[in-house]
């Protein structure tokens, strides 16, 4: 007979993001990789849908079901919710298997507390998780962009999510310096709708905005300037209406949560010993996260700073990714472990 579950590994990492929820399985690679999204029905409390098709109803719904992102700021805002959806994914995750309650590894941002760390361990060994270690996302992301972080060599990294932005400068396997950021992908998508709004005033929904954000966003000027049309609400004649927004348009929109993360990364770098700044000058900095996929991004950041800046290919992926090498390398998972 068959061995079922001979390929399955008691461990697992996880990426429990404000915006995606990615889940690495050694010897498998990334099992699960579903938007952090959750819909239930208020009358009766019970989940209707979870991850990619709770987002699908994500305003469409009638008012009797509610679909609900439980993490915000790269945390946990509805414990609830929260839980549910890591026992669907880890499921998921783990489906033809024996092993019910596995070791894990979360990857959680730098600038959490520790009431909020407590909140993460909770909801994993709720939901079965014999053993959970906590690593730093930025720390992951590097290792995931296979930066060498336990050379004595400056590594910057700025890993930008939906909820947080984390700038770290990384040595020996451990943050010289860094800051965290409650700004980042979910905020650029906020400024957008309130740009809209007030320029024509049309009330768009998040998923519009995300959408324009990745078709004509961009943090510095295009070649050729992009236009794309919008739908949403005519808010003074409570129709729906229609407008027509450039690339331009939506750069100025971006200009605040841009200049925050701009801000943030030069005072990681002022705070950088001299000795780690000259290993960053010859190597630049990483940038890696779906923030990091807005146009231009880098070049914004090496016209601001003067440093040669790249962004990762797998950016999505790159913190659940060293999370998993963190999770089958024990000595290295030791000594970034933060809880």
């Amino acid at each position: 007979m068959v061995n079922l579950f001979k390929w399955f590994s008691k461990e697992l990492a996880i990426d429990l993001g404000t915006a995606n929820t990615l889940i690495y399985v050694p010897d498998k690679g990334i099992v699960v990789d579903e938007p952090s999204y959750v819909a239930a029905d208020v009358r009766t409390k019970k989940i209707v849908a979870i991850g990619h098709e709770a987002k699908k109803m994500y305003g469409m719904v009638p008012e009797e079901i509610k679909v609900v992102r439980p993490l915000k700021d790269g945390v946990i805002a509805d414990f609830t919710m929260t839980t549910e959806m890591l026992k669907h994914f880890i499921k998921q995750a783990i489906k033809h298997t024996r092993f019910l309650r596995p070791k894990v590894v979360i990857a959680v941002p730098s600038g959490i507390t520790e009431v909020e760390k407590k909140a993460v361990r909770d909801a994993a060994l709720q939901v079965g998780a014999n053993k959970v270690t906590m690593i730093l996302e930025p720390m992951a992301a590097a290792i995931g962009a296979q930066l060498p972080v336990l050379k004595p060599t400056g590594n910057m990294v700025v890993d930008i999510g939906g909820g947080t932005t984390d700038v770290a400068v990384i040595t020996l396997a451990g943050i010289a310096t860094g800051h965290s950021l409650r700004i980042a992908g979910d905020k650029m998508d906020e400024v957008i709708i309130r740009y809209i709004r007030h320029k024509y005033n049309l009330l768009i929904g998040l998923k519009t905005a995300e959408m324009l954000k990745k078709t004509i966003g961009s943090a510095y000027p295009l070649q050729a300037e992009r236009f794309a049309e919008v739908r949403g609400r005519n808010l003074a004649l409570g129709v729906p209406g229609m407008a027509k927004v450039s690339s331009e348009e939506i750069r100025e929109a971006l200009v605040e949560p841009l200049f925050a993360i701009v801000e943030t990364v030069r005072q990681t770098l002022e705070d950088t010993p001299p000795e780690i700044g000259v290993d960053i000058m010859e190597h630049g900095i990483v940038l890696t996260g779906g923030g990091a996929l807005l146009k231009n991004l880098d070049y914004k950041i090496k016209e601001e700073t003067g440093l040669p800046v790249s962004r990762i290919d797998d950016s999505l992926t790159s913190v659940v990714l060293g999370a998993g090498m963190a999770l089958v390398n024990r000595k290295l998972l030791k000594t970034i472990a933060v809880g």
